[in-house]
């Protein structure tokens, strides 16, 4: 792996909160200096009430990239089942060019994955299949994504990066070598390890240099003692989650300085 800045997302989990709250704690984690803002595709919460507060996720990542003026944005992950590829990169484009900074250069990254939350397939009418069908979706649907970014008048302010969630080694790595530019997953370090020698090996059989995909991870209850051994196998993007109304930001404080560090090295 190439050694890249380390970077802190944070996962502003849309539930639980009315609109205003999350708005003012997107303004605070950009003024703290946070890399990256996420939400999540879903249409109901994932925790607590099951029917509690919940917003959508595109139509607040389009409201952010308007809000804010530095912090990169995405969903982690934009669920691949509900929308139809072309109107994806459309609307990726869209957001795209809303969050353009000073330069002209877009903020968005286009997380992804195949989809997993069965209640909102039930209650939003799309067809549930099986994890390896949906998989095959996401397949199918990057490459019509990718072309209709080309096609799209104004094209995209840049190469709009591709994010994968998922740790599946047969094919969601597969996906991850052939289209990703960052890779998330939810590994501990001997599981990382592992996923990292199979994704190298896709990456061989498809042409193509491991390095230029950064790898991801989620903060959760980890030290920074076991985040630097996640950074000594090369992930560089690590990512706290937030979700409630008024969230614990000391936290993240705390890892901006734990990023910082490193970076001064």
């Amino acid at each position: 792996m190439t050694s890249r800045p380390i970077r802190i997302g944070v996962q502003l989990a849309p539930q639980h909160s009315t609109y205003r709250q999350l708005r003012e704690t997107a303004a605070a984690l950009e003024e703290f200096g946070v890399d990256i803002l996420f939400n999540w595709d879903h249409f109901f919460p994932l925790t607590g009430d099951p029917n509690g507060l919940h917003f959508e996720s595109w139509t607040m990542l389009a409201a952010l990239a308007e809000q804010t003026s530095m912090v990169q944005l995405g969903a982690l992950v934009n669920c691949n089942s509900y929308r139809n590829p072309n109107l994806q990169a459309d609307m990726a484009r869209t957001i795209d060019h809303i969050s353009a900074d000073a330069s002209g250069v877009g903020r968005f990254i286009f997380g992804t994955g195949s989809g997993w939350f069965e209640r909102d397939y039930a209650e939003y009418g799309y067809e549930f299949g099986t994890a390896g069908s949906r998989l095959d979706a996401l397949a199918r649907d990057l490459p019509i994504i990718r072309s209709r970014w080309e096609k799209l008048n104004p094209r995209p302010t840049r190469r709009i990066p591709v994010l994968i969630g998922g740790g599946g080694e047969r094919k969601t790595l597969r996906i991850v070598a052939e289209h990703a530019d960052i890779w998330h997953s939810f590994s501990d370090v001997p599981t990382l390890e592992r996923k990292l020698g199979v994704l190298a090996a896709h990456c061989a059989e498809v042409g193509r240099d491991v390095s230029e995909i950064e790898v991801s991870t989620e903060v959760r209850r980890r030290t920074p003692e076991e985040a630097d051994a996640l950074v000594g196998l090369g992930a560089s993007l690590f990512t706290i989650g937030l979700s409630r109304p008024d969230p614990d930001l000391g936290r993240v404080r705390d890892w901006l300085e734990w990023r910082d560090e490193h970076n001064s090295r």
